[in-house]
């Protein structure tokens, strides 16, 4: 995860496809958000032909040449659906094995029996961040949103009530702590302690979940209020089976790739050794496409098996899970084409020249710098990079502490705002069966929210320190 870099995002942004100045790169882009918006909203389009148009327009507008603006869309969508496409299928698969075999009932019967009424945003955000730790936040959604929306259903909880706080402990986690890769890479470009970084984002993020997630929730639920999506929640399997797997052996089943991931991530930090035996075996059965086949697999027999299925059943089940998620991919996709358009035209090089005049504090600016380029790209990893490299040479004279919280300053700048030109908001917006202007309601305004408390948190942090 180290092996990312400042240089690597420079590669990208130092020959742009098109020769635009700063004033039309920075029209082009609100104009080619503004064509996603007004065909989703006022003319219904579906958001896969709208985000394609938009880019399509986004790059006219930038004056790119249209067969450059074709390929930058194509290597995105092609990029995105293979890093996280994958993940949403294997995460479904799983997911519908959970459903069907009861083992899903099983985990919403215990939650409810353990941790109801006003417990339970609370117990959603605990068990999101404990598992949005080692997972990168696509991962860490497909494996929780069955759970959230039975929950929701099940204990008829409203959906944001239940929802916001599991996307808060994931969002969090994702942007502020250790070993999630944009972290990472800002200690890298920086030079901050691991360490020092880790438990000083620990402190950060506690209040910002918090707040965040079942606090914000409140509100969330009260603009949104709207049912969990039927098309995503399989009935009540476990009326019909005459067994289901036990909560041990299910749990055990859905945090198995939670466990390898987190192995591979603490072996990475520990050893630090490419060449290290450990090291190379934790990197494989780590990896996130090798970590949720495993917990498939072993899905397979501590949850199909179990509940009696015989193999033709497993394996209708096993088709019938991926119908319902072919939108959800085309769509999260075209966000990643729209998001690589944006790069390709350079975006992220004219926010960062823009950027190298302002005369404010340090971490100010640094989460500004995150803000700006995370508004335009629509990617936190992206935001960050750009951003540790900017404020990079502003930390040789800082101490340990404040090195730190440059690095927390970058990530919670880097969450700002997600909207249409981040493939996660579209991510929520389909599991979630919500509409864009519902969808900026609940989740891009959490984001924000996480953003500015971050930012908050480590200015009244740097005051001590």
């Amino acid at each position: 995860m180290t092996s990312l870099s400042v240089e690597m995002l420079a590669a990208d942004t130092v020959e742009p496809i098109t020769s635009a100045g700063n004033a039309q790169l920075g029209i082009a882009v609100l104009a080619g958000i503004a064509v996603i918006v007004l065909l989703i909203t006022r003319f219904k389009l579906h958001a896969f032909l709208a985000l394609t148009i938009g880019s399509l327009a986004l790059g006219a507008f930038a004056g790119a040449p249209l067969d450059k603006a074709i390929a930058s869309f194509s290597t995105g969508l092609g990029s995105t659906v293979a890093g996280v496409g994958v993940l949403i299928a294997l995460g479904a698969i799983l997911g519908k094995l959970l459903a069907d075999s009861g083992g899903a009932d099983q985990i919403v019967d215990t939650i409810l029996a353990k941790a109801g009424g006003r417990a339970m945003p609370w117990a959603m955000v605990l068990i999101a961040s404990i598992i949005g730790l080692p997972l990168f936040f696509e991962v860490g959604i497909v494996l929780l949103i069955p759970v959230v929306l039975m929950v929701a259903k099940r204990g008829n909880y409203s959906l944001m009530r239940i929802g916001i706080p599991a996307l808060a402990g994931l969002s969090v986690m994702h942007g502020l702590i250790p070993p999630h890769p944009g972290p990472l890479v800002a200690i890298d470009a920086i030079g901050a302690n691991l360490g020092v970084t880790l438990a000083l984002g620990l402190v950060v993020a506690i209040p910002t979940v918090i707040i965040a997630g079942p606090v914000f929730s409140k509100f969330a639920a009260r603009w949104v209020d709207i049912p969990a999506p039927e098309k995503m929640i399989p009935q009540r399997a476990s009326d019909d089976l005459d067994k289901r797997p036990s909560f041990a052996a299910t749990v055990a089943t859905v945090l198995l790739p939670v466990v390898l991931m987190m192995a591979k991530a603490l072996v990475d930090i520990i050893v630090d050794d490419p060449e290290n035996g450990l090291q190379r075996v934790t990197d494989v059965i780590g990896s996130p496409l090798i970590a949720l086949l495993a917990a498939v697999l072993v899905g397979i027999f501590t949850l199909g098996r179990a509940a009696g299925f015989t193999k033709e059943r497993i394996g209708s089940t096993v088709e019938k899970s991926l119908a319902p998620i072919a939108g959800v991919l085309l769509i999260v996709g075209a966000g990643g084409g729209f998001k690589q358009t944006l790069i390709d035209i350079g975006v992220g090089q004219m926010i960062l020249d823009f950027s190298k005049g302002w005369a404010i504090p340090t971490l100010l600016l640094a989460w500004l710098i995150a803000v700006a380029i995370r508004l335009a790209t629509g990617s936190a990893t992206v935001a960050t990079i750009s951003a540790a490299g900017l404020v990079a040479p502003l930390a040789a004279d800082m101490s340990t502490s404040h090195a730190a919280l440059l690095v927390l300053a970058i990530g919670a700048g880097s969450l700002f705002f997600s909207h249409v030109n981040d493939a996660g908001f579209w991510l929520v917006k389909e599991y979630f069966g919500m509409n864009v202007g519902q969808t900026i309601k609940t989740w891009s305004v959490m984001e924000t929210i996480i953003s500015v408390v971050g930012i908050v948190i480590v200015l009244l942090l740097s005051l001590v320190l």
